[in-house]
């Protein structure tokens, strides 16, 4: 009996010892001039409901909130492998505007970025707005997206500086109804910066291969503008958030707080 169940025991650490050397192989597989593409799939919503134009939504006061324009940029986008190794993707072509009017029927917006370096990714790294950087490259420097981004209505005048989020509605409280609300907020120029980036983790390794294409689903909470970090009231100000120090220092860490990922597919 003890003869049978060493040699159980030694077939079992057979097994594992090959499954062990199928996975080192596997995880030392030489990707080394390989790329892929790799797909960020936006997806606004607030709280668990899925975010529809001219639909009234609840805040954590008495107050509520119906938008027609939702818009964002997202910029230097970047992406950390197993080993702590970062891939960001060019500069030049590092600057996208998620705008809800271009999502799909499900409403989800779509990012994709090619030749992404092959490797194993954990997480993901992106800035909201425009860093002071690529901003004091002046208005040659910014390229095509400084066409796109006035196109969009995401700039005030150059020397004010884009608009990092754009929201457009109105807004009710136990007083008024259906008040203008208008949320733009970005940094003024290089003497306010409001700029900030954002790091989300990966649910499970997403594989960029040159015969995969990921897809990483992301989803925005349009209510942590208003709930987040901070909870703030329409009646005290923030129905008309624009260039104010205080104002949109806050919103801006707010909408840093209202991205995770959801989940990812491998295909």
């Amino acid at each position: 009996m003890k003869l049978l169940k060493y040699t159980f025991a030694l077939l079992a650490c057979a097994v594992i010892s090959a499954c062990s050397s199928d996975d080192d192989a596997t995880s030392t597989e030489d990707l080394s001039g390989q790329t892929g593409s790799l797909t960020l799939k936006y997806d606004n919503g607030v709280g668990d409901q899925d975010f529809l134009f001219s639909t009234s939504y609840n805040k954590s006061n008495s107050e509520s909130f119906k938008l027609d324009n939702v818009k964002y940029i997202i910029s230097n986008v970047r992406f950390t492998d197993s080993n702590g190794d970062v891939f960001m993707y060019p500069t030049e072509d590092n600057v996208f505007i998620v705008d809800e009017e271009d999502g799909n029927n499900a409403g989800e917006i779509y990012i994709t970025l090619d030749n992404v370096d092959a490797a194993d990714y954990v997480s993901v790294t992106f800035g909201v707005g425009i860093d002071q950087e690529r901003f004091a490259l002046g208005a040659e420097g910014q390229g095509d997206f400084l066409d796109l981004a006035d196109e969009k209505g995401m700039m005030w005048s150059w020397a004010t500086g884009y608009k990092f989020i754009r929201l457009d509605g109105t807004y009710t409280t136990s007083t008024v109804i259906d008040e203008p609300l208008n949320i733009h907020m970005g940094s003024v120029g290089t003497s306010l910066d409001n700029y900030k980036e954002v790091t989300l983790d990966f649910p499970n390794t997403v594989l960029v291969r040159t015969d995969k294409s990921p897809e990483v689903h992301i989803k925005a909470d349009i209510a942590k503008v208003f709930d987040g970090t901070v909870s703030v009231n329409f009646a005290d100000g923030y129905n008309q958030v624009h260039t104010d120090e205080l104002t949109t220092g806050i919103i801006a860490t707010n909408i840093s707080s209202m991205f995770e990922v959801h989940h990812v597919h491998n295909d």
